[in-house]
């Protein structure tokens, strides 16, 4: 497996940020670590070994970064409006920063042009971050794979509302979106999965909610509940996501 090592200069979080590629052609695939990960765990906790049929094989390059959870959504004794509008700079890294990095990357390996989509694929935190990129940002993200994750802002920042909290808390936001919104035909022009186990740990209420939501609003989102045995660990994501990437690099 083609890896490479990069770290580059973030204007918005004013910090160097490690990008780790493997792969060397197919989709470009952005991998967003569990709560306050590394671009590492990728790697360490043994995801890269499970798909790596599908980055050997030149369907996928995944592009594994930085979390900065400990200083937003788990840094619960710290002002939740800093709190926030940090995460939100994460947010911009990735849109402004990061993305721009990953299509040059995809266009040179595979002799492309233009602006590739980018597939968007976490677990747990790293799920929601995922979910929420993917729905916020449909421009740049035209596939997700969301395993596990939670969509409720409530589950970190409790009582506390103000305008970027929800900006990233898609049960809140979906809801409200209107039945005309130009995001509803980008979305079923696109591909996402959202699943979740119902065993240990699990949290399938959120996932429910916003099952709900697509479905009244029209959103094609292929939605998927494993059984009662299946916990929130990775030995359970490998098969998920080999199960469904077939489906999202199709």
């Amino acid at each position: 497996m083609e890896t490479n090592y990069y770290e580059l200069y973030s204007e918005n979080l004013n910090r160097v940020m490690p990008i780790k590629a493997y792969g060397h052609a197919g989709k470009p695939v952005l991998f967003i670590p569990c709560q306050d990960g590394r671009f590492f765990d990728f790697e360490n906790f043994g995801m890269a070994d499970a798909v790596a049929g599908w980055i050997d094989s030149g369907r996928m390059t995944v592009f594994s970064i930085d979390t900065i959870d400990a200083e937003t959504w788990s840094n619960q004794g710290g002002d939740p409006y800093q709190r926030i509008r940090q995460h939100e700079r994460w947010i911009d890294y990735i849109t402004r920063e990061v993305v721009p990095f990953v299509r040059s990357y995809a266009n040179e390996k595979n002799g492309w042009t233009g602006y590739p989509g980018v597939m968007v694929f976490g677990c747990s935190m790293g799920a929601s971050h995922a979910l929420n990129l993917y729905l916020r940002f449909p421009d740049l993200f035209d596939r997700c794979l969301a395993l596990s994750g939670v969509y409720h802002a409530s589950y970190c920042f409790g009582d506390y509302m103000d305008d970027i909290v929800y900006l990233n808390s898609p049960a809140d936001y979906m809801p409200n979106l209107p039945y005309d919104h130009p995001f509803i035909a980008e979305y079923n022009r696109h591909k996402a999965v959202v699943c979740t186990g119902q065993g240990a740990w699990e949290e399938p209420w959120s996932t429910r909610a916003l099952d709900e939501c697509f479905r009244r609003l029209g959103i094609h989102v292929w939605v998927d509940y494993w059984g009662y045995d299946v916990n929130h660990d990775w030995p359970w994501w490998f098969k998920q996501a080999n199960y469904f990437l077939p489906y999202l690099l199709d």
